[in-house]
């Protein structure tokens, strides 16, 4: 299949999705109303709660969002085919990703800025709220420390990824001092300062890697592992206008542009899908993603289609920035959207490769032996690039070949083959590293909240002894499980930990829409949790009974069977509450009210 023709039917749907489904929830389900005062304003501090322009709130929400899920995800699940991915991509991140952020984060604008887990208390009582906290943040310690793991294998002795990606931290904080300080509200001047900071970054980053400098931004695992954890510390410590909106903003327009880069290569260089629409290990047995393409082609796609991780940013940073609750369409559907498109690209750009030289780079030597296929391209690849490419498995590898294959077919630029790999090393790492202080500071909302209820003073947003402490806490957590390599080990349950998250969100967002007297909508959230859920347990009980057991994984599968716990129960009380309110007729203001 030509790659044309799959980037212009991504497009179209995806634009007339957010045209016509996205407009119609925020219009007659949501009935988003710009009158109403927001949390940002009501409750504007300048460290938390800040009114943002609803552009450099994208950026940063989507910075935020676009983490692993798609750029690795899609590439892993190719294993399959193209055809599998490519559908669950488009039908799912209209359908389920795009309400699943939008909703959400709805319901904590209407709320005040609340976590999930407050959402819940709110919603379905005081029992649901403890276990929502104490689940969300068991999901995000595990979710953290394996968004982590692609960060610290992509920059481990690498000074030119190391040095362009840190780079971009004293860029971020010199452009938040910019805009505050020097020309407020000269946003124009900022982003442009910003990108050209950034692409310095870039440009010296090859002369970084061959100079004197090289050994001491040269790190082992464990030194990246703890560089990471103290970053997240850092990000999650400091105002939300230094470091995080800023870093985030700048990331996203060097993601789109890298990734409107590689559109316009694939249209002048028209590659042809290699990978065939089904592979033979649809049924099963490849050598990349256990199992079946059902369920396990929805639990390795996350963020591209459907990502429980958007909740915690829907119900932790961005609400509390939202300046007007129209934003809500552009920022919550229209991010998943765009991360929709970047997820069917990163596809496209893995399945351009000769099928044998996608399945070597992504399995180990012995395991490819077994397949009985011949590297086509692969060696003159790796000549180009500099590095073995065989054998590097993970997704970040295979896709930084598709995405150097398609650049150096342009006329001229065969000869940049090796940065163009770098760069795009490079790009993965800064994709992913955004979702990192996001997420460590949306764990301290969540420590914050759970510690709040049984010590009064620790619910103090404004104290610096609990930005600190929860702050240390929750880069602690997620840190030390990297930094020992036992997150290692329980990798597989990243994908299922990240869908249990968004069936826990769309059961919460049900019971928003209910006591919203909104009934007659509630099938938006119901059935893509239904699905979701269906394949969130067959995945789990699959990864337990034919892969961990087996294999004497005992660690993976007594996280697996908490997961599997963790979900049941909260389905179960969210329908029982369903039931409760929906017979009785009760139509609960809460929500309607609470920006009033």
């Amino acid at each position: 299949m030509n790659s044309i023709v799959l980037v212009i039917i991504g497009a179209l749907v995806l634009v007339l999705g957010y045209r016509f489904y996205g407009s119609w929830i925020a219009a007659k389900v949501l009935v988003l109303d710009e009158t109403r005062e927001v949390p940002a304003k009501k409750f504007e501090d300048g460290h938390d709660y800040l009114p943002t322009n609803k552009w450099i709130l994208l950026g940063q929400h989507f910075a935020a969002i676009a983490g692993a899920g798609p750029l690795i995800g899609p590439v892993l699940a190719a294993q399959f085919g193209y055809l599998p991915g490519t559908l669950w991509i488009l039908i799912g991140g209209v359908l389920a990703g795009g309400v699943h952020d939008m909703v959400i984060l709805f319901a904590s604008v209407r709320q005040d800025g609340q976590s999930i887990a407050e959402i819940a208390r709110e919603n379905l009582g005081e029992r649901m709220g403890y276990i929502t906290a104490i689940s969300v943040i068991f999901i995000l310690i595990i979710t953290m420390a394996g968004l982590g793991l692609p960060i610290v294998n992509s920059l481990t002795s690498s000074p030119w990824g190391t040095f362009t990606v840190g780079f971009t931290i004293p860029v971020a904080i010199f452009v938040g001092i910019y805009l505050k300080f020097i020309r407020p509200g000269k946003i124009g001047e900022g982003t442009v300062i910003g990108m050209l900071l950034i692409l310095l970054g870039v440009i010296l980053g090859p002369t970084i890697q061959h100079s004197f400098l090289a050994p001491y931004l040269t790190f082992n695992v464990k030194q990246m592992s703890l560089i990471l954890a103290i970053y997240g510390f850092c990000a999650a410590v400091l105002p939300v206008w230094l470091l995080l909106l800023p870093r985030g903003y700048l990331s996203t327009y060097m993601k789109i542009g890298v990734i409107a880069a590689l559109v316009v290569g694939i249209v002048l260089v028209r590659p042809t899908l290699q990978m065939p629409a089904l592979t033979q290990f649809i049924g099963g047995g490849g050598p990349i993603v256990p199992g079946k393409v059902f369920p396990f082609v929805f639990i390795t796609i996350a963020c591209g289609a459907l990502s429980g991780f958007h909740s915690l940013i829907s119900t932790g940073t961005t609400p509390k920035l939202i300046s007007n609750e129209k934003d809500i369409l552009p920022v919550g559907y229209g991010s998943m959207v765009i991360e929709s498109f970047i997820a069917l690209i990163a596809l496209i750009a893995a399945t351009c490769l000769p099928t044998a030289d996608y399945f070597a780079i992504n399995s180990a030597p012995d395991v490819f032996a077994k397949l009985g296929m011949i590297p086509k391209e692969l060696p003159m690849l790796s000549n180009l690039v500099g590095e073995q490419l065989a054998g590097r498995p993970g997704g970040s590898v295979s896709l930084a070949v598709g995405m150097s294959y398609v650049f150096y077919k342009i006329p001229g630029l065969k000869g940049l083959m090796s940065y163009w790999y770098h760069f795009c090393i490079m790009f993965e790492a800064l994709f992913i590293l955004t979702t990192i202080d996001s997420g460590t500071r949306i764990g301290r909302y969540l420590f914050q909240d759970l510690f709040g209820k049984f010590y009064k003073p620790f619910a103090k947003q404004d104290s610096w002894f609990n930005i600190i402490f929860f702050s240390f806490l929750m880069s602690f957590a997620w840190g030390y499980l990297l930094y020992t390599g036992s997150i290692s080990t329980i990798w597989p349950l990243f994908g299922v930990a990240n869908q249990s998250l968004s069936a826990i969100a769309f059961a919460i967002g049900t019971s928003v829409l209910i006591r919203m007297g909104k009934k007659k909508y509630i099938p938006i959230t119901i059935i893509p949790m239904i699905f979701i859920s269906i394949a969130t347990f067959t995945a789990s009980i699959e990864n337990i009974t034919g892969n961990y057991i087996p294999n004497h994984k005992i660690a993976l599968t007594v996280l697996s069977l908490i997961l599997i716990f963790i979900l049941a129960l909260i389905l179960y009380e969210s329908v029982k509450h369903w039931i409760a309110d929906l017979k009785s007729g009760k139509f609960d203001k809460t929500v309607e009210d609470k920006a009033v």
